[in-house]
C-alpha cells in the first residue's frame, strides 16, 4: 500500500510527488502516456502579467505569487537533480504592429498600472531598443520585468529525477479507474486488474482529468481540452536572435516567440476549442508564421525543427483547479490552461500539505474545484 497515488506525470503531478515525498509520504505516481503532457509542447512562459485579463485578479496574485518564489524552487529542485531546467530571468514585451494594437496596449498598461503593477510604456523606438530586429511598424508596446522563462522539458526531467530521488515509484501503467465508496477512495485500479491502494488520490491528469472513471459525477470538476500549436526554430547560437520574451498584438491576433539560451526560439501558440484533436494545421502554422513575420521579419530566416500541438487543461474560468472535492482523500490539480508551467511548484507544494494534514496556501484558496459546485447550486 502505498499513501498517495498520483495520477499523471505531467509538471503538476511530478511537483505533487516531489513535495509529498519531501514530507516523508510514500508515492506512487501512474501515467500511461507521460508523453502527451501538454507541458512536452508548452512555451514554459512564467507569465503573470504576459497572461493577464482583465478581472482576473485572484489569478494574478497567485501568479505572481508563483514566479517571486520560482528562483528559490529552481534553485532546490538543481541542488537535488543537478540538472538545469532552462530557467532565464529575461524579461518580457508585449508590442502592438498597428495603432488599434497599440491602444489596446495602453489600455492594459492603465488597467494594470492603476493596480500596483510593474510595468513600462514603451514607444516604438523603446521596442526596438529592447530588440533590434522588430519590424519599424511596431507602433509600440509594454515591457514586463516580472515575466520570465523556464524549459518544460528540461523542468520535467528534473522533476522526475528528484521525485524518485525522494522515494516516490513511477508507473507506467494506464488507470482504469478511481475506486472509491460514497465515504472515501480506496485508491486506483489498473487496466490489467491490479488495484493500488492508498487513502489518498490525486488527480492530475491534465485536461483527461474528468474523464477518469469511478469519480462520482458531482465531484467532477468541468476540465475540457484547449489545443494549442507551436513552432520550434533554431537561430545561431552565437548570434542569439532574440534577449526577451515577445508577446506581439498583429491586428488583434497574438502571437509570443521565446528565446532560449542554446539559440532554439519557441513560436506559438493558438488556443483553440477543438476537442481532443492534435492534429496539425496549415491554417494555424501560416498564421504564426506570417504574424511572426511581420513583427520580426528575420524569424522567416531561422531552421524549422519541430511542428507540434498540445492540449492545456481549461476550467469554466481558465484558472487552476486545486485541492478536495468529491469522497475523502480526492484531491485535484488541474486546470492550469496556459499558466502550467508557472503554477506547477505552488500546485505541487498545497496538495503535498493538504495529502499530509496541512492547509492550501492562502493564494491558492479561492482556486477550490468546489467553486463551481457552489456556482451551479446558487443559479
Amino acid at each position: 500500500m502505498t499513501d498517495i497515488v498520483i495520477v499523471g506525470a505531467g509538471l503538476v503531478g511530478l511537483c505533487c510527488a516531489w513535495r509529498a515525498s519531501q514530507r516523508g509520504a510514500a508515492v506512487t505516481v501512474i501515467d500511461d502516456r507521460p508523453d502527451r503532457a501538454a507541458s512536452r509542447t508548452a512555451a514554459g512562459m512564467l507569465a503573470p502579467l504576459g497572461e493577464l485579463q482583465y478581472g482576473e485578479q485572484a489569478l494574478l496574485q497567485l501568479g505572481l505569487a508563483a514566479v517571486r518564489r520560482y528562483p528559490d524552487d529552481v534553485a532546490e529542485l538543481t541542488e537535488a537533480t543537478g540538472l538545469d531546467v532552462g530557467y532565464r530571468h529575461c524579461g518580457a514585451i508585449s508590442v502592438g504592429l498597428d495603432s488599434d494594437d497599440n491602444r489596446v496596449l495602453g489600455d492594459l498598461f492603465d488597467y494594470a498600472t492603476a493596480r500596483g503593477l510593474d510595468m513600462r510604456r514603451l514607444r516604438a523606438g523603446d521596442c526596438r531598443e529592447y530588440e533590434p530586429l522588430l519590424a519599424p511598424g511596431v507602433r509600440g508596446g509594454i515591457a514586463m520585468g516580472t515575466d520570465h522563462q523556464v524549459d518544460p522539458r528540461k523542468l520535467l526531467a528534473a522533476l522526475s529525477l528528484a521525485a524518485v530521488r525522494g522515494g516516490a515509484t513511477v508507473r507506467s501503467e494506464r488507470v482504469a479507474a478511481v475506486r472509491c465508496d460514497d465515504d472515501r477512495v480506496h485508491g486506483v485500479g489498473l487496466a490489467t486488474g491490479e488495484l493500488v491502494a492508498a487513502p489518498t488520490v490525486v488527480i492530475a491528469a491534465g485536461c483527461w482529468s474528468s474523464s477518469i472513471d469511478g469519480v462520482p459525477d458531482d465531484a467532477r470538476p468541468p476540465i475540457r481540452p484547449v489545443k494549442g500549436q507551436l513552432l520550434r526554430l533554431k537561430a545561431p547560437k552565437d548570434a542569439p536572435f532574440l534577449q526577451h520574451i515577445v508577446r506581439g498584438l498583429v491586428h488583434g491576433s497574438s502571437v509570443y516567440l521565446v528565446p532560449r539560451d542554446d539559440g532554439e526560439v519557441i513560436l506559438g501558440a493558438t488556443s483553440e476549442e477543438r476537442g481532443f484533436d492534435k492534429r496539425v494545421t496549415l491554417d494555424a502554422i501560416y498564421t504564426l508564421v506570417r504574424d511572426a513575420r511581420l513583427l520580426i521579419p528575420g524569424i522567416t530566416e531561422l531552421e524549422l525543427t519541430e511542428i507540434c500541438t498540445g492540449l492545456r487543461p481549461g476550467s469554466p474560468d481558465n484558472a487552476p483547479v486545486v485541492g478536495a472535492q468529491g469522497p475523502d482523500g480526492l484531491l485535484w490539480a488541474t486546470g492550469h490552461y496556459r499558466n502550467g508551467a508557472l503554477l506547477a511548484p505552488i500546485t505541487g507544494e498545497a496538495i503535498a500539505a493538504l495529502a499530509t494534514g496541512g492547509h492550501v496556501p492562502a493564494e491558492l484558496t479561492a482556486f477550490t474545484p468546489t467553486r463551481f459546485t457552489m456556482s451551479h447550486d446558487s443559479q
